[in-house]
């Protein structure tokens, strides 16, 4: 590539001159290509120039300068050369002319800054254009090492030692999108190694004695590890990221999305890319989302450090201003001091105060409610203020109030109950708390408020303060109406969500008056429903209705619909889709918090298997479905407040209090019961409505009933013996078990596939893994490579296993000529297209596992035939003829081995043609190649007899039906090519018409591999290399053997029309020849193909060297 002319001091310094003019110097870096340069290669590895100096370069030279400029680099010959030759075409003329030797440099300088302008110009969206020239350089020999495409991009790259056995190989980690790669050449040794994000299956810190803070890779197979870091913090931060934009594709299918939106920074910044940058965004993005319960469209802006006068506490907390597009947010630096949201919807006024000694650059924020907020010791005041102000010239006005609900289902409960003086009095703190605090979305959130919440949320405030602390409100400001429309929408739709909503609608806390009528159902339907229509990745969820129905006792129904989009989509992500992946991996979790804080429990709660059943239950429902009503619901409270953090602090406490008890369980069953009769135990003493009894109660009491357990005692217990928790270290340990969890999923769909595959196919359990696994790579790459088919096309995840993963034609094609038991040569783009086309049961132009492996099973030549027409599609059989629309690819999918019932068919002349001439096609590369010519030559002297004599009998048949038109005919015969006469001898004369197009086909050059249009359409046929022309000896080819040239007949030749012969003939003839019957019968291994299949990165790294080797040859 063209790049900025760089000044050059040493042009012979590690680099060789391959082509030079008086002007110009071609140099290539020494240790680069053929031989050589052991020394120079070691350094470039170790140094910081392997990964940003290209092989290849072009110096501009003048006779009375020292100095050279670089004006252009390249990853390979074919590059470097193309960048030569237009020098050379369009500059070495224009300035031979010049006189003065600056005038050359200065033109030369402005005519390739002109051109990478146009560049530019020409391609303002793409990111890679903001990247510093050397990062460029490192992504453009990443590629040409590690043989990827353009749509592979770099994020970032690190110097650093691979651990090869125990020895430590210093080179370069690239870390791409979708790759881990490294590479090391030291010494003329070479190590590459390449790991796709979508198989890691665990990613480590860690350091040991023999790995000094080093950085482990899992995959399935084996481990790898990485160390000498300079700065190993942001390189494993990196690593985590790329590694979970992996797991969301294993998840989602969904290709990772650059941010184009993304602020291009002031200055190109040295080393960093576009999508470093993008990454490191996201990240910060996903903190301050999670810090804040913001919508994931909710962006930083930026954030800075200052102080926030409280006026509660009469002080000055420091903390950090964060700005986005909607909010302000403030954070103290001390946990739990302070917490302040303010939607921009809600500012009406901001303004700089008055600065002073004490009270340095102030801003002053009013809302319209009357709040006033003071930040002081503002960094840069003046910009803070103009990007508040720009933010809310795009804000629009909003007078949000609470929108009409179609149901009020929780206010009648609340006024049927009585109120006594607990839920008085919580009442009346709560109310103190707003007046000194502020009360909606502005409040201070304050340790105090924590208090109070952990003390229980009074009946009448529970939904409004539901709202707050999930966010829920924000969003439901923000989207008025939407809920209703959702409504109208979705309503009346049949789908296999709404079909298991209706059947858990009626188990939905029944044991609760308001759910014993046709109105709390109703408001319960809708709520569900509108919720699977917005998100039908998710759909519907057993669990979600028990939830549902707990949030519509305290909210309206527009409320309890947003509350459950904060669940399903923030609060608890993945935990309500089709493998409930986020409890799955919350699961893992708590399994290691209980290893961590409760090791003996552990170990015997590990033998008998008892957390994996329990924890899914307890927090899919959040204690719901295990506790009594009026003690979850205290428990839902502080996860709306604290987070998922709470319901792990209490499972462990609910352990803790059981231990002496589970330890003496001597099975599962035992410590079920024994945590079930505790938790039906654990009661609000508090409540003000009588008790609703919990439908397990009445399984696990016994004779002697257990003591009773204060909810808001184990609420407490649990902040005291495990209040330690941070949200950030569970985050953390997500992460970990996430990479776990999707594996091991992915691992049950495989071995899922091959139970089911066993008795349909003839591959073994090994090879039907390592097809699966070869199978889905070419999917997931097709995500992040592109397609002709989005992902969601070719993923549908409510299909079985073996149907879910699908490819389209390319990708068919692809895998078909890496794995297919035999090859064609240019007949292989053909057959692949064809193939695909049968496999396509449904014609959606997609095929999935099952049907991919019925195209590879091993063949049995008495069931290989199949007919399609021109275009493809399938024929059954009829009375009328059928041998002038069909077109038959009998042995062509002999290839295949695809198992099709056809009871008639009929090949003309033509078709027959097409038969030979794949046939021999195939047998070119075989060691009995003259044995199976042989046979094929007597099997197509065989059968164009049996067609002239099935010729004469239907011209026999016809002239007795039909004998007027027959006297008509034999008086006017049809002109016969080359003074061919009728009668006798006509059959004689078109079977020598087929021998002489066959002879001719054995001079013809072999045709160049069909284009894409070429391969749609089967009818048309170009030129084939059938046999060369010393591969068959000259006695061979009798006047009846039969080799075709290709669709196109020779001048003055005639295929005859009214030859023909049948599947059954076909079938018949070859099976008296055994070389062929063993051909096709032969077992093929598939092993050495996959093996080969999955080194294709390291042969395509051989076929870039030895194509820059064939240009070097040429060159010289």
């Amino acid at each position: 590539m063209w790049i900025h002319p760089e000044e050059v001091l040493l042009a012979g310094a590690l680099w060789v001159s391959e082509r030079a003019n008086p002007f110009f110097v071609l140099q290539r870096r020494r240790g680069h290509g053929r031989g050589g340069g052991l020394l120079v290669g070691t350094l470039d590895v170790v140094l910081d120039s392997s990964a940003r100096v290209a092989p290849y370069r072009i110096l501009l030279q003048t006779a009375d300068s020292q100095i050279y400029w670089n004006i252009a680099c390249g990853s390979s010959r074919k590059e470097i050369t193309e960048h030569w030759d237009w020098l050379e075409a369009n500059l070495l003329q224009t300035i031979s002319i010049f006189d003065n030797d600056e005038d050359i440099t200065t033109f030369v300088k402005g005519k390739i800054s002109g051109i990478i302008a146009e560049e530019n110009r020409l391609k303002p969206g793409e990111e890679h254009e903001e990247d510093s020239g050397k990062f460029r350089e490192a992504e453009l020999k990443m590629r040409k090492l590690f043989g990827m495409p353009e749509e592979e991009k770099l994020v970032n790259y690190y110097s650093c030692s691979y651990w090869k056995g125990r020895v430590p190989r210093q080179g370069w980690l690239y870390l791409s999108v979708n790759h881990l790669c490294f590479y090391s050449f030291l010494l003329g040794k070479e190590v590459t190694l390449v790991v796709p994000w979508t198989e890691v299956t665990q990613l480590e810190k860690n350091a040991t004695l023999l790995f000094p803070e080093s950085v482990r890779v899992s995959t399935r197979d084996t481990e790898h590890f990485f160390s000498m870091f300079l700065n190993i913090n942001d390189t494993f931060k990196l690593m985590e990221q790329l590694a979970n934009i992996a797991m969301r594709q294993l998840l989602d299918n969904e290709a990772f999305a650059a941010d184009l939106s993304l602020p291009k920074p002031s200055k190109t910044l040295k080393n960093v890319s576009a999508l470093k940058r993008d990454l490191d965004a996201r990240a910060k993005n996903e903190r301050y989302r999670a810090m804040f319960r913001l919508t994931q469209e909710e962006r930083l802006d930026g954030h800075t450090d200052c102080t926030l006068w409280t006026p509660f506490a009469k002080m000055h907390v420091v903390g950090q201003l964060f700005i986005s597009n909607n909010y302000i947010c403030f954070s103290s630096k001390e946990e739990d001091l302070c917490q302040l949201i303010i939607p921009l919807r809600e500012v009406s006024i901001v303004e700089k105060a008055d600065s002073s000694s004490v009270l340095p650059c102030p801003v002053s924020i009013s809302t319209k409610n009357k709040m006033n907020f003071l930040f002081a010791n503002l960094k840069d005041r003046d910009f803070l203020v103009q990007r508040i102000s720009d933010f809310l010239q795009r804000t629009p006005d909003s007078s949000w109030g609470d929108t009409n609900p179609l149901s009020q289902i929780s206010h009648s409960v609340c006024s049927e109950s009585v109120q006594k003086d607990p839920e008085k009095m919580k009442e009346e703190s709560w109310n103190i708390h707003f007046l000194e605090f502020g009360r909606g979305v502005c409040m201070y959130r304050t340790s105090r408020t924590r208090e109070l919440v952990l003390n229980g949320i009074p009946e009448r405030l529970r939904g409004e303060l539901w709202l707050l602390f999930s966010g829920a409100q924000n969003e439901m400001a923000t989207h008025p109406g939407y809920y209703g429309e959702l409504v109208e929408q979705a309503m009346g739709l049949c789908s296999l969500a709404t079909e298991e909503i209706e059947r858990d609608l009626h188990r939905s806390m029944p044991e609760h008056r308001a759910f014993q009528n046709e109105m709390g159902i109703a408001a319960l339907r809708r709520v569900l429903t509108a919720y699977a229509h917005r998100n039908p990745g998710i759909g519907y969820c057993q669990a979600m209705n028990i939830v549902t129905s707990v949030l519509l006792l305290y909210c309206t129904e527009e409320e309890a619909f947003w509350l459950l989009v904060a669940l399903c989509e923030r609060m608890l992500p993945d935990y309500y889709n089709t493998r409930v992946v986020g409890a799955l991996v919350d699961q893992g979790v708590f399994e290691e918090l209980t290893r961590s804080f409760l090791p003996l429990l552990y170990e015997h709660m590990q033998e008998l298997g008892v957390i994996s059943t329990i924890s899914l239950s307890w927090f899919l429902t959040l204690f719901l479905s295990v506790m009594p009503f009026d003690s979850a619901v205290l428990l839902v409270d502080c996860f709306f407040y604290e987070g998922i953090k709470v319901i792990f602090q209490v499972a462990l406490a609910v352990l803790h209090d059981n231990m002496d008890a589970l330890l003496s369980c001597s099975d599962e069953g035992e410590a079920m019961t024994i945590l079930g009769r505790y938790l039906d135990n654990v009661v609000n003493k508090q409540t003000v409505a009588p008790p609703i009894p919990h439908p397990h109660a009445l399984l696990t009491s016994g004779d002697e009933p257990p003591p009773e357990i204060d909810v808001f005692d184990l609420i407490k217990s649990s902040y005291e013996k495990f209040g330690s928790l941070r949200s950030d270290v569970i985050e953390q340990m997500r992460f970990k078990q996430r990479l776990k969890v999707i594996q091991s999923l992915e691992d049950t769909a495989k071995r899922s596939v091959v139970r089911a595959m066993m008795t349909e196919s003839a591959f073994s359990i090994e090879e039907l893994e390592e097809l699966y696994c070869l199978f889905k790579s070419k999917h997931m790459t097709s995500c992040y490579w592109g397609s002709s088919s989005s992902a969601a096309e070719r993923h549908d995840p409510s299909l079985p296993y073996l149907e879910q993963y699908r490819i389209d034609p390319l990708q068919f094609r692809q895998l078909f000529v890496s794995l297919a038991p035999w090859v064609c040569g240019g007949h292989n783009p053909t057959l692949s297209a064809r193939l695909f086309r049968l496999l396509d049961q449904n014609q959606d132009g997609l095929v999935n596992f099952k049907e991919f492996i019925t195209g590879l099973s091993e063949p049995r030549l008495q069931i290989t035939c199949f007919i399609l027409s021109p275009r493809g599609e399938r024929k059954t059989q009829t009375s009328t003829p059928v041998k002038h629309y069909v077109h038959l690819c009998v042995l062509l999918y002999i290839l295949m081995c695809v198992c099709v019932c056809v009871c008639v068919c009929v090949c003309v002349q033509e078709q027959f043609i097409e038969l030979c001439k794949t046939l021999y096609n195939m047998f070119s590369e075989e060691a009995l190649e003259q044995q199976l010519y042989h046979a094929i030559a007597t099997v197509a002297s065989l059968l164009l007899r049996i067609g002239e004599v099935g010729k004469k009998f239907n011209n026999g048949t016809k002239k007795r039906e039909t004998m007027p038109q027959t006297s008509l005919s034999a008086q006017n015969p049809p002109h016969s090519p080359q003074g061919e006469e009728e009668g006798p001898g006509h059959g004689a004369s078109g079977e020598s018409e087929v021998c002489r197009a066959l002879a001719d086909a054995q001079l013809e050059v072999v045709a160049p591999q069909m284009s894409d249009e070429e391969t749609k359409d089967d009818v048309s046929v170009s030129s084939y290399s059938v046999v060369s022309a010393g591969s068959l000896q000259c006695e061979d080819i009798a006047e009846d053997t039969v080799l075709i040239r290709g669709s196109e007949q020779r001048q003055g030749s005639v295929l005859d029309t009214d030859w023909s012969i049948t599947f059954e003939q076909v079938l018949a003839s070859m099976l008296t020849e055994p070389p062929l019957v063993d051909y096709f019968e032969r077992k093929r291994d598939i092993q050495a193909k996959m093996a080969a299949c999955k080194a294709q990165r390291a042969v395509e790294r051989q076929i870039s060297s030895a194509s820059d080797h064939e240009l070097t040859q040429h060159s010289t």
